[in-house]
């Protein structure tokens, strides 16, 4: 099966487990890890913040982070289509009693002006509106197929945040993959944010766990929804060990997971009838000219998985543990399955 659901199906590599069945542990929960220490240190380091937390999913990263920038009846902006609204189970109102206000972007990407036009005027005295306190942006965008926010956009959001006195988190789930794509380093992408959160079970191939970063006064707070939420763990080393590798040795390889990526849209966009968006970075995102989910049915038939994601829209994700040779392959069953279905 050439696996092409998610990034998240990657496997950990032989050094990757030997880094892990090698790692010294303790009892995260009492803070005394060294490997997990060894790792929020080095995620600090990179995002160029002062301190991180280690937890175990990128859902659970953004939910403690919204849960410590706010309070219950609080606004929080968002665009439509973040991962935060679609798929992470209701978190923001069932964890943290918040309204999300949604701006619809382009392909994820909203500007300052739609920011301001969103939050609007505010007036203290009015306890009638849910006050708005946060802003959170996607990047790259994983609803838009992928996208990376123009950095100058991206600044100009957090600086208009600042202005409206609304706190700020990145849900950088795939900052990596901005960053290998651009060259710009992820600390500059982070650097107008409170708070930033990252992934390490996506793209870089670790098993699990994704970190949040900021001030050392917000990491304390993350680290009490962290507990609250059930993500306190004991023996973590063992798997911070593969996350830790993960962001040491496969960030560089990012770019090839790109390359599949456009490839695999080029290929797509010859179908007649298909709308393909171009692919940024590795999620590549098009529509069907039949149903999604037979398309979807007929290809995993024949050997390649992938998501419908509505009636008629399909995504495919390369990453590490699919070759080049594979996406080409991949390319050929879906045009095989394509003019069937079509037929």
């Amino acid at each position: 099966m050439i696996d092409l659901r998610s990034d998240t199906v990657t496997r950990p590599t032989e050094a990757m487990r030997e880094a892990m069945a090698r790692a010294p542990v303790g009892d995260d929960v009492y803070g005394d890890d060294p490997t997990v220490g060894r790792l929020e240190s080095r995620v600090a380091e990179v995002l160029d913040k002062e301190a991180a937390v280690y937890v175990p999913t990128g859902t659970m990263a953004n939910q403690a982070a919204i849960r410590a920038h706010t309070q219950a009846g609080d606004r929080v902006m968002m665009d439509w289509g973040t991962h935060s609204v679609r798929s992470e189970g209701g978190g923001p109102a069932a964890l943290s009693g918040v309204t999300t206000d949604r701006i619809r972007g382009d392909s994820g990407v909203f500007t300052a002006a739609q920011l301001e036009d969103a939050v609007g005027s505010v007036n203290e005295d009015d306890y009638c509106t849910p006050p708005p306190t946060l802003v959170c942006v996607e990047n790259t965008h994983n609803g838009g197929g992928g996208t990376i926010w123009p950095l100058g956009t991206l600044q100009e959001v957090a600086r208009a945040a600042r202005r409206l006195n609304l706190r700020t988190h990145l849900d950088g789930a795939r900052l990596w993959n901005a960053a290998a794509a651009t060259g710009i380093p992820e600390a500059r992408w982070a650097s107008e944010f409170d708070s930033v959160s990252v992934c390490f079970s996506k793209g870089l191939g670790a098993p699990l766990g994704s970190a949040v970063a900021g001030s050392e006064a917000f990491v304390r707070r993350v680290r009490r929804f962290k507990q609250l939420f059930g993500g306190g763990f004991r023996q973590a080393g063992i798997v911070a060990a593969g996350a830790l590798h993960a962001l040491e040795h496969h960030r560089a390889q990012l770019q090839t997971d790109h390359e599949k990526a456009r490839v695999l849209a080029e290929g797509l966009a010859a179908l007649p009838g298909a709308i393909v968006r171009p692919a940024d970075t590795n999620i590549v995102r098009f529509e069907s000219a039949a149903p999604a989910a037979d398309l979807v049915a007929a290809c995993r038939e024949d050997g390649v998985s992938m998501l419908d994601t509505g009636p008629r829209q399909v995504r495919a994700v390369t990453h590490r543990d699919v070759s080049m040779d594979e996406i080409h392959q991949a390319a050929g069953v879906i045009a095989r399955t394509w003019e069937r279905i079509r037929s």
